[in-house]
Formats: structure tokens, sequence, C-alpha cells
């Protein structure tokens, strides 16, 4: 519950103070050390009077910090404060309470239940990502462990497990029946639905570069039927689509036999990175910009896949291993 009494514990025992004067001639000076005071996760005392709990990373932050105020003509003092009584350090901690931050989460991730069947699903996939990265901005500045951010993370786990569940029962995958030789995937048309994201961009480049070059690509609205000879990828109930396990550019890397190709391979993972907005590829984030960047200077679908295919062939350039060529 909200206000909880936390046992402070013995890492909460050391606290580091920071007293500032900050400067007063240069407002937008004065807002940027203030919003780095706020990314430290420092709590506010009084005005000028900052509280951190006493880590490395947190000197490590303010004493960078200091040195900017005393370039801008301000003054910030780091002290350390080690001699609390209990109830002055609950005091403390109640200041680094995340329980209704973590609250709105947790409402939030309950209440995407009840799109279910009613929202399309990749919507509130999206929708349970950008919960995601919520809580982890919040898990980043929460320094000590609480009943309510392992809830907040249960639950977002137990919404996402649910949707995937929902969207791909467990069934005999349709690719694994497909012929994937021949002249049948020759001279095709393609369809996806929009809006065009990284898995069917990334999946209409693989097509057009490995699969089928002179495929014909269409973009249907949700509402548009897909035409009956076309051979239709990345969204429910397509002949190529999501898994468990992987996107649509991966499933279909395994339906033509390229998965074994190590640039191929590596733009998947990256691809499930953005879907599932993971943070451990490194690549991903910058990707991601590029891709944004494309989406704003186009007008249509097609010269949106145009404008990123290049993105694509570079990364392909860049993680391409010759045979015989080790890594």
């Amino acid at each position: 519950m909200a206000g909880e009494t936390r046992n402070p514990g013995p890492a909460a025992a050391k606290w580091l103070a920071y007293v500032t004067i900050l400067p007063t001639e240069d407002p937008a000076a004065r807002m940027r050390i203030l919003r780095t005071l706020e990314s430290l996760g420092c709590a506010v005392i009084r005005e000028g009077v900052y509280l951190l709990p006493d880590s490395a990373a947190a000197r490590q932050g303010l004493s960078s910090l200091t040195d900017h105020i005393a370039r801008l003509s301000g003054s910030a003092y780091l002290l350390c404060v080690n001699s609390l009584d209990q109830a002055q350090a609950q005091q403390f901690l109640n200041l680094f309470d995340r329980t209704h931050k973590y609250e709105e989460v947790i409402k939030s991730a309950e209440s995407l239940k009840n799109a279910f069947g009613v929202s399309d699903p990749g919507s509130i996939m999206r929708l349970i990502n950008k919960q995601k990265r919520e809580y982890n901005n919040i898990s980043a500045l929460d320094f000590f462990p609480s009943e309510p951010k392992a809830r907040a993370a249960r639950a977002l786990a137990e919404v996402e497990s649910s949707l995937r569940n929902l969207m791909f029962p467990d069934a005999p995958k349709k690719s694994s029946n497909l012929d994937t030789t021949g002249k049948h995937y020759f001279k095709r048309v393609w369809a996806t639905r929009k809006p065009l994201w990284a898995d069917r961009l990334a999946s209409a480049w693989l097509i057009r570069r490995f699969i089928d070059p002179q495929a014909t690509l269409v973009w249907l609205d949700n509402s548009q039927q897909c035409p009956s000879t076309a051979i239709s990828y990345a969204f429910p109930g397509a002949a190529f689509c999501n898994s468990k396990d992987k996107v649509t550019f991966e499933e279909m890397l395994a339906a033509f036999r390229l998965d074994k190709n190590v640039g191929l391979a590596r733009i998947g993972a990256l691809i499930r990175a953005l879907d599932s907005s993971d943070t451990k590829v490194a690549e991903a984030a910058g990707v991601q910009t590029l891709l944004q960047g494309a989406v704003r200077r186009t007008d249509n679908e097609d010269e949106l896949l145009a404008e990123t295919e290049m993105t694509f062939d570079l990364l392909y350039e860049a993680y391409f291993e010759a045979p015989g060529k080790s890594a």
C-alpha cells in the first residue's frame, strides 16, 4: 500500500545531502541543473537542499554536477550524513517511496486486459511496451527493493504473457507446412497492413532483397481484406506472422532457410528488440531514430520503404560475414 513503512536497512543508513546556490542570471542553465538533479533521483528536502542514498554512482554524479555549477558562478556542497536515528532514517526513506508510481503501472497493465478481443492486439502490445518503458524509468531511480515494484513487474509480465497466448495459441506453425521452394514465391503480390514499422519494413526489404526481387508490395488498411492471390505477412492470421518467440522477419528467415545467414540473423535480433522495446541490443535505439526520421520525411508507404531500404542495406553490410571469414 502507498505510504507503507519500509525497513530502511543498512543501505539506507548513509545519505548524501547536496546543498546548492544556483545561478539566477541564466534561467535556462538553472533549469538544466534542476533536471539533472531530477534525473539522478534526488529528493527535495527544501529549495536548494537535495538528498540521495550514498553510493559511488551518486557521488560521481553530484561531484560532476558541482563542477558544472561552479563554472556557472553557482556553488554546491556535498555532505555525508551518517548518524540518523531510526525515525529520521524512515522519514528520509519515505521521500524515495515510488509506490504510487508502481500502482499506476499496475492499474494500467490490468486495464489493458479489458481490451483483449476488442482492440487490435498489436496496438495493445505497443501499450504494454510503453508501460514497460515507464516501469524501467521508475525502477532506475528506485534505490530500495519494494513489494510494489515486484507486483508491477508481475502485472506487466502476466498481461504480456496473456496477450501473446491470445495472439499466438499453441498450434502447428503455418510456415512449417509451406513450400518455400520453386516458383511459388516468384513475381508474387505480397501484402501487409499499415502502419509500417520495424518488422513490416524489414520484412518487405527481406522479400525484395532475398526472396522475390520482382515482388509487388501492397499496403492494406486495417479494414481492408487481403486479396486471395496475395501472400500475407506481418499481421495476425497472415501466412507469415509473429510467433511467441520470433517476429515475422525471423519466421521468414526460418521458412526460406535464410536463418543461417549471420547478417540477416543479427538484423532479426535487432528487429525483435525494437518490437519488444528491449534495450539489450546496442544498435536498436539508433535504428529506431533512423526509422522515425524516415517516417517524418516521407508521404506514403512506398516512399517510406525506399527510404528505409538503405538503412537495412547498410546494416546487412555491417553484419555480413563472408563464408570462411571469422568474426
